[in-house]
């Protein structure tokens, strides 16, 4: 699977998640800076989530200091369903009910452990597929069609 990742710093759970990724046999794209550098959080996260919406990546993985900025700046993205996941189980409902493509997570509570629980959660868990879930998915896309992308500050 192609994953693009992005981080505004290069805390050392970045490196935790981008060694993971590739012991997983995924092809990682990263976009953040090196050791020493940061960048600004809403410029990485949407350079990845775009290889997401434009076929380039299957999905993304997002982080900032807290996943809050990370999470709100992807989901401006229009056809990103972006989750903020502490653990696994958060993970696997924004996989199974959200339908979530792009995994946000902390750099500040995010330890080595559970981001490899989230992971685990994360790309061992399908999207539902029941008429119930679906309807919900339907209703989303008609929410995103009828709003758009619209950034308000």
């Amino acid at each position: 699977m192609k994953i693009a990742v992005s981080a505004d710093e290069r805390h050392h759970i970045v490196d935790v998640i981008l060694a993971e990724l590739e012991q997983r046999g995924h092809q990682v794209t990263y976009f953040g800076p090196e050791p020493g550098e940061e960048k600004d959080w809403p410029d990485v996260t949407v350079q990845a989530v775009r290889q997401v919406v434009q076929g380039q990546a299957d999905e993304a993985i997002v982080m900032c200091w807290t996943g809050t900025g990370a999470t709100i700046a992807a989901n401006k993205v229009k056809g990103i369903r972006a989750a903020l996941c502490h653990d696994a189980q958060t993970a696997k409902g924004a996989r199974i009910w959200n339908h979530a493509n792009v995994l946000a997570l902390s750099m500040r509570a995010t330890s080595e452990a559970i981001a490899k629980e989230i992971l685990d959660a994360w790309f061992e868990t399908p999207f539902s597929t029941d008429e119930w879930n679906q309807r919900q998915m339907a209703r989303i896309a008609q929410i995103e069609a009828e709003e758009g992308t619209r950034v308000s500050g």
